[in-house]
């Protein structure tokens, strides 16, 4: 139960609201632009922006054109700023409720 809490006080947070968004946007897009750069089908291209914005990085997908490449390298930027977006959101909802209850 207290995990369903956590979840829904986070929903209830616009910071981190704006953050999913961004976070679906940018895994639509570069979803979208894998598919059409390396010819890969919608679902491996998803999982791979997937893998690639976590930092997992199996290696089982790798760009294979230049320009699938190029996007990479910046995707790979983007994807350790929402990272530490989300490290940050996460940082400051736990300290506003630690306030809060104090």
């Amino acid at each position: 139960m207290l995990i369903f809490k956590a979840i829904l006080s986070f929903l209830q947070d616009k910071e981190y609201l704006e953050l999913l968004y961004t976070t679906a946007i940018v895994l639509v897009f570069g979803t979208f632009v894998f598919h059409y750069l390396e010819g890969w089908r919608w679902l491996d291209s998803l999982y791979f922006c997937v893998i690639t914005l976590t930092t997992i990085g199996y290696g089982d997908f790798t760009p294979r054109t230049d320009l699938g490449k190029i996007f990479n390298i910046f995707y790979i930027i983007i994807g350790l700023g929402l990272i530490l977006s989300f490290i940050q959101t996460i940082r400051d909802h736990y300290m506003n409720i630690k306030q809060k209850n104090q």
